[in-house]
């Protein structure tokens, strides 16, 4: 099977640096791709395979005659959808920008699972965000706030974390509350500074358009025409979570984001996470998002951690793996 590239310009776009796109496509898929003038010819052992990758790189070429893209994530999380049999659709992400950072670079969802993610945002009023570390939940959470308060459809973005150890003790910070909670919300900053130059960050941050605030000083607050993000949700108490959750004023939002299998509560805490989908699924207004490792679009090791991550985990639960990691059955034989 044949690709035709309409023009030189694409094609050597299309192939990439050094040809790492091309070697990409070919070790994920175990092809060997032939590249003669402006056409890549797809061997046609399994045609299935070959007519999804014929299309797939129809889609890339296009992407990149209209000036926007492909990124090497999105060709990774493509080429992970097509590996399991699923058809990628990237053209329509093309049109779910939802703002330009501070380098000009246009920010969008890279996966299907990021854009139905950010599509709920746009059309509900308090969003559960729910997957692991990378999967983009609170940079686009960041991006679609950044996005409406320049279009002026709020007044502030208020961003709230629970002040919540990894499983250290690091005692008390010096400082005022500021100073205290920062390393908290360092990981809110890393976005906005992405997003806008770091001396407007500042300056929204001085004139509260941009507020900080520990989850435990949210109580009676009531927040109007805001765009509330909590951050590290797992890690709300199911307490705080209904506290937080009645906080909402009138035109105002909340993105809720959290990894259920990175809970940092004391034992005897239960997450209010892990317990919300059941008592809030259905109420309209309301939407729950998953977000999976195919959505991680971070470095590629961590999409690979967390594969491992799930595998030990599982492993662990029915009691298959040894305490080295090694399995148990394997161990015995």
């Amino acid at each position: 099977m044949t690709v035709s590239v309409p023009s030189d310009e694409v094609l050597a776009r299309l192939l990439g640096t050094r040809d790492e796109i091309l070697m990409s496509v070919e070790e994920r898929l175990g092809l060997r791709l032939v590249v003669r003038g402006s056409d890549i010819i797809i061997p046609d052992d399994d045609p299935a395979i070959a007519a999804a990758l014929a299309d797939l790189l129809g889609q890339f070429a296009e992407m990149i005659r209209r000036g926007n893209g492909p990124s090497l994530i999105e060709i990774r999380c493509a080429l992970d959808l097509l590996a399991s049999g699923e058809k990628p659709d990237l053209l329509p992400l093309l049109d779910s920008a939802i703002c330009v950072n501070n380098r000009g670079k246009i920010i969008r969802p890279y996966t299907r699972g990021q854009k139905e993610y950010v599509d709920a945002i746009n059309s509900n009023d308090v969003v559960f965000a729910i997957g692991p570390a990378g999967t983009g939940k609170t940079y686009l959470a960041v991006a679609v706030a950044v996005s409406i308060l320049k279009a002026s459809r709020i007044n502030r973005i208020v961003l709230v974390r629970p002040v919540v150890d990894a499983g250290e003790r690091l005692g008390y910070l010096p400082g005022d509350l500021m100073e205290k909670i920062e390393p908290y919300i360092r990981p809110l900053y890393d976005a906005f500074y992405d997003l806008l130059p770091p001396d407007k960050f500042n300056r929204y941050v001085e004139k509260g358009v941009v507020e900080i605030a520990p989850l435990a000083y949210m109580r009676g607050r009531t927040l109007n025409n805001s765009f509330v993000i909590l951050d590290e949700a797992q890690n709300a108490t199911k307490e705080q979570m209904k506290m937080f959750l009645t906080r909402l004023g009138q035109g105002s939002k909340a993105v809720l984001t959290g990894d259920v299998t990175q809970v940092d509560l004391p034992s005897g805490k239960e997450s209010g996470l892990r317990v919300v989908e059941g008592i809030l699924r259905g109420i309209e207004g309301i939407a729950f998002c998953s977000l999976t490792n195919s959505d991680v679009v971070r470095h590629d090791i961590v999409q690979r951690i967390v594969k491992a991550y799930e595998v030990y985990e599982a492993g662990t639960a029915f009691g298959t793996f040894g305490s080295n990691g090694q399995d148990s059955q394997a161990l015995v034989s």
